[in-house]
């Protein structure tokens, strides 16, 4: 089932506030104490995430692949390198997939890098679809293991790119967009 906009909207402010009243008070807000019951929700399913990557590992097996889940975002994440191999080797770009713990969606990104010597990513660029020839296989493979296991629909770019008026966490309006509130507002921050 596909929510509409008015739908998602409606679900990111249950979870994150339109001001900034509970940013310098040590009580949490409502919507950041919802936030956390469905977080502990999630997590009691986590074996399920685990599965999901053991899965994908074995879809990707030229690949290193990494959990990137980290809270208070909205989803579960997933990160895809280009080289497997440890230590990692120098990348130029990691492929993201996001399952929110907030509707049943999900979106693939990109986040392309440049680089000084062979050890550090500089500049980070958020890339959508569609992607470069080498983000090409992964964000299928990706896309396509997280509708089998999670029974999730994508969320189209458009859609995610749709301004709220919502802070969420760093991010605040008119930046704030669909895609902070059900997914991360940090997406360029990846291990």
């Amino acid at each position: 089932m596909s929510l509409s906009t008015e739908q998602l909207l409606a679900i990111a402010r249950t979870y994150w506030r339109a001001d900034k009243s509970y940013e310098l008070r040590q009580e949490k807000s409502p919507e950041a104490a919802r936030l956390e019951v469905r977080w502990n929700q999630a997590l009691a399913r986590v074996d399920r995430w685990q599965a999901f990557l053991r899965e994908l590992k074995q879809e990707l097996p030229d690949f290193t692949i990494g959990d990137g889940t980290a809270t208070p975002d909205a989803c579960f994440r997933c990160v895809v390198y280009p080289v497997k191999g440890r230590p990692l080797p120098p990348f130029d770009w990691i492929v993201v997939g996001c399952v929110s713990i907030l509707a049943p969606i999900y979106i693939v990104y990109g986040v392309e890098y440049g680089r000084v010597g062979n050890r550090k990513r500089l500049n980070p660029r958020l890339r959508f679809e569609p992607f470069p020839s080498g983000m090409r296989h992964p964000a299928d493979v990706i896309a396509r293991k997280i509708e089998e296991s999670f029974g999730v629909s994508k969320l189209p770019r458009e859609r995610a790119e749709t301004p709220v008026p919502l802070f969420v966490q760093w991010v605040e309006p008119p930046e704030t967009t669909l895609f902070h509130a059900l997914f991360t507002n940090e997406p360029h921050n990846v291990p």
